[in-house]
């Protein structure tokens, strides 16, 4: 179908598609800062799993359509590529926040937590692509795995919030997790949760839109699959992770801020389940290419140094942002360019 549409109007509907996706993510952060108020649950939990999940269903559907149409390659890097870029993006928050390093005032055990389960998830799919290829039923075994770990992770942080073994160290910077004034109590919980779903599901139907134009794209204009998908569908779909990491700064939910953003990135390593059991040609890790495998390590790196940041809780640095924040920053623009010039 998508196929037979001319260039423009293929690009149109990818315009089309990602305004839909920045909308509703920005509708996203309120919805879930009251949730988090009304259930007790917190702002680093909810924004974590909640909210992450939220904001990167579009990106899920597009590595799961990219994986039944049998692009290994767009599937892989957009889940990876979404996890540099929406790293990048918490960078880009603490400009916002000037009275300190946003890592500094959002100090929250169950981020750092997050940071460092998601290095491990991380990990998993570099492990299995070393590994001979092996699938039952053309699913790798390291994805039953993936699964598995951030099943126990999501528990482990809800623990680790309920009953910390260590606390941050409280001052005048840190803006602890504290509920809101009520704001539109008229409407029930319930409610709040559907129309929270509702958006999601839009969004989703978006995401599925950008994959199969992006896989036209790619055979139309002769791209690379790892190009489209690290650095065009994963951005778009990342979206919202920008829209709801900045608006919920300007709101001082700090945790819910970096919660977001490292939550989703939880979140998006479950792409590569889903892509797994979607490409039916085998093991996907053992499908895709060296460009792909590149933006897993930048994840890595990315994360490190965000996780790194957190532990290391610089109050003020240069230019009123983290050093933490500078490096995410260069190692993703100095990524970008080795991607587009090698």
């Amino acid at each position: 179908m998508f196929a037979a549409l001319d260039t423009i109007i293929l690009l149109a509907l990818f315009a089309g598609a990602t305004v839909v996706i920045l909308t509703g993510g920005t509708r996203l952060t309120g919805m879930a800062d009251r949730i988090a108020d009304r259930t007790g649950l917190g702002e680093a939990l909810v924004g974590g799993v909640l909210l992450g999940a939220a904001t990167s269903l579009s990106g899920s559907i597009v590595s799961l359509t990219s994986a039944l149409d049998g692009r290994a390659s767009l599937a892989f890097s957009n889940g990876i590529g979404g996890i540099a870029a929406q790293t990048a993006f918490l960078a880009m928050a603490d400009l916002l926040h000037r009275r300190a390093n946003l890592e500094h005032a959002a100090a929250e055990l169950a981020n750092v937590f997050q940071g460092t389960l998601l290095m491990l998830l991380l990990s998993l799919p570099l492990a299995a692509w070393a590994l001979p290829e092996v699938a039952l039923f053309a699913v790798h075994p390291a994805s039953v795995v993936l699964f598995g770990v951030y099943l126990l992770g999501v528990y482990a942080s809800h623990q680790v919030r309920e009953k910390p073994m260590w606390r941050p160290v409280r001052t005048h910077e840190t803006e602890p997790d504290e509920p809101d004034e009520p704001e539109a109590r008229d409407r029930s919980t319930a409610m709040l949760l559907l129309r929270f779903a509702l958006l999601m599901l839009i969004m989703g139907a978006a995401g599925w839109l950008i994959a199969k134009v992006a896989g036209v794209l790619v055979d139309r204009l002769g791209l690379s699959a790892s190009v489209m998908g690290a650095l065009a569908t994963a951005v778009v779909t990342s979206l919202p992770e920008l829209v709801t990491t900045l608006a919920a700064v300007r709101r001082g939910a700090l945790q819910l801020a970096v919660g977001g953003i490292i939550g989703g990135n939880t979140f998006d390593t479950l792409f590569l389940t889903i892509s797994d059991v979607g490409y039916r040609e085998g093991s996907l890790y053992h499908a895709i290419g060296r460009d792909d495998l590149f933006w897993l390590v930048v994840g890595l790196m990315l994360t490190a140094v965000l996780t790194l940041g957190q532990l290391y809780r610089q109050r003020h640095g240069p230019a009123g942002i983290g050093i933490e924040s500078f490096a995410i920053l260069g190692i993703y623009a100095l990524a970008i360019l080795a991607q587009t010039l090698l």
